[in-house]
């Protein structure tokens, strides 16, 4: 059984990035659980849930009893159903009653990333409480934990009805949160639970990727901030180093792994950790999940890898330089490898002896300190988010709070201190540089997908404001969604790994854009096993990524494959590699 299971108190969260294993780890330890006679209720609030899929059993919004498995139950919430409840909860009263206009500003309000989080949070919350469910299990594990975000802003005092109905409001989240004074005992209730060590436990999930394990650090030093103390981490999915049988490609890997461990951020060096190793097959079934919690298990047959057609970024580029110039927004879940592919395309645009201007809001900005000095024709920039996000709050306190009394103010000042704030600066910012994108190449890494989805809704209503204001005076006007929407100014890729969750994600994202107006122009595959290894483990993993590679060719028809690497895609070699024709 694994580390972390041992004196397990009720509730397990476990959370981490798309494409790290946390769904199958969740799902391993609530079988774990369950074969050593304990009753189980594993909930997945992940859209994209492949829970069912796991069990080979059909579950979704309700308890159901798995079959294979006495003892163990599951549930799959479903955030996007949850949000429309949720919003119809507070707008349908007032619909009718209301003007249009404050309706449709309402909805607005609640038409984002943090809705759905939070309604999200709204349906397992009772899973905390109820009285009913902790008598008839002994254990609940939850497939993505809150994120500190909405547990701050669930613990904050006041009425937030009173401070929106009497227009105080209009920041990020305030809309959102319009709904939960009626259910705020049971918040904090469920609040509490959530950082009381014995009854809660938060299992972080990486890989031994150092852009994964700050990430991690981030949500560590995140949810410690509001209480939820000494979690463990779970590092999935090493490369065994007897596996490495001579094949270059495996040794790098190995070596690539055991450098990430070596530098962890401080924070989750300390913390108590479990290595889990690399397995040959996708973990469906019971058998791949006992393999999971270290059961013996025959390693799958390797078979010889008759690999999917593979289209090359170069051949990609070569179409993207067709107009000479326009913005290239690059998109998708973080850990994917985004800030790499953007840094890649820009650096082979200017070698073409074209005008780039590469920017990003990544944290580690070593890409562009490796290229500033080092690519003619290329200009990096790495808009700062706490810099913008310190601009937007002054500026939305000096119009909005200027009125305000000072409970007023202090809610105002809390809601900017939230995620989407800075997300939303973040974006004005790279609304600053996408005009420059008609007279020379704009390649754009964006912020993760929830959150770029909410900078959509934030542009959109941009948009439509503009448009109201200016479409009865007959006057010319481009905004920023206007942009976006149009093919021959924006060229959208949506970048992903080849594996399940991460393409089941990205086709999420591509459904999303398409409801904004936004058509992706292309898919880059990331991190593509070369038919060319040798290693009898990277055989099998290669030839599971075919029928992924397949699907992007159904959903995307203009894609591109870009192979793993033997060292870390850093400095302007290594990343002109990546564009090479073969």
């Amino acid at each position: 059984m694994f580390e972390f299971l041992r004196n397990a108190p009720p509730f397990l969260f476990f959370t981490g990035k798309g494409g790290v294993g946390k769904t199958s780890l969740a799902c391993a330890s609530a079988l774990a659980l369950s074969e050593a006679g304990k009753r189980v209720l594993l909930v997945s609030t992940d859209p994209a849930s492949n829970v069912g899929q796991v069990f080979s059993t059909a579950i979704g919004n309700r308890i159901t009893p798995l079959v294979a498995v006495p003892g163990l139950h599951a549930l799959e919430i479903d955030p996007q159903a949850a949000a429309r409840d949720y919003r119809e909860r507070i707008v349908g009263p007032v619909r009718g009653k209301l003007p249009e206009r404050v309706v449709q500003s309402i909805e607005e309000q609640l038409s984002g990333a943090c809705t759905t989080e939070i309604a999200a949070f709204d349906e397992f919350t009772a899973l905390l409480t109820d009285p009913a469910l902790h008598e008839r299990f002994d254990h609940i594990l939850f497939d993505t934990a809150p994120t500190g975000h909405t547990i701050r802003l669930l613990q904050l005092p006041g009425a937030w009805s009173d401070f929106l109905e009497h227009g105080k409001g209009d920041a990020s989240c305030l809309g959102p949160l319009a709904g939960l004074d009626k259910q705020r005992h049971q918040y904090h209730a469920a609040v509490a639970a959530l950082c009381d060590g014995a009854k809660t436990r938060l299992v972080l999930v990486a890989r031994a990727q150092g852009s994964t394990l700050r990430e991690v650090a981030r949500t560590h030093a995140e949810l410690a901030a509001i209480g939820m103390q000494l979690p463990h981490l779970v590092i999935n999915g090493l490369f065994p180093e007897p596996a490495i049988q001579n094949d270059p490609l495996a040794l790098a890997l190995w070596q690539r792994e055991q450098r990430a461990l070596a530098n962890m951020p401080t924070a989750l060096a300390r913390l108590p950790q479990s290595h889990l190793p690399l397995l040959g097959a996708n973990l469906v079934g019971l058998a791949a999940l006992r393999a999971l919690c270290g059961a013996p298990v025959a390693m799958a047959q390797e078979s010889g890898v008759v690999p999917h057609a593979q289209p090359e970024l170069a051949a990609m580029i070569d179409e993207l330089e067709g107009q000479g110039h326009g913005l290239v927004m690059l998109m998708g879940k973080g850990g994917v490898g985004k800030t790499t592919m953007a840094a890649a395309i820009a650096l082979a645009l200017a070698q073409r002896g074209h005008d780039v201007h590469l920017t990003t809001s990544d944290p580690a900005a070593h890409l562009g300190e490796t290229l500033a000095d080092e690519a003619p024709g290329l200009t990096v920039s790495r808009i700062d988010p706490e810099a913008e996000t310190e601009r937007y709050r002054a500026q939305v306190l000096a119009s909005k709070g200027e009125s305000l009394d000072e409970a007023g103010r202090a809610l105002l000042e809390e809601d900017l201190r939230s995620p989407c704030t800075e997300e939303i600066a973040v974006f004005q910012a790279f609304s600053r540089i996408i005009r420059e994108a008609g007279r020379r190449f704009v390649v754009m890494d964006t912020a993760p997908t929830g959150h770029t989805l909410l900078l959509l809704d934030a542009t959109g209503a941009y948009h439509r404001e503009v448009a109201r204001q200016m479409g009865d005076k007959g006057l010319h006007f481009t905004t920023p969604m206007m942009q976006l929407q149009d093919p021959a100014q924006t060229k959208v890729l949506i970048v992903t790994l080849p594996e399940p969750t991460p393409v089941q994600e990205a086709a999420g994202l591509q459904a999303d854009l398409r409801r904004a107006g936004i058509e992706p122009w292309g898919w880059l595959v990331n991190q593509v096993l070369p038919a060319s290894v040798t290693a009898p483990l990277l055989r099998i993993r290669a030839a599971a990524q075919q029928p992924h590679l397949a699907a992007v060719t159904e959903l995307c028809p203009r894609w591109a494959a870009v192979t793993v690497q033997p060292e870390e895609p850093v400095g302007a070699a290594a990343l002109l590699a990546l564009s090479h024709h073969a």
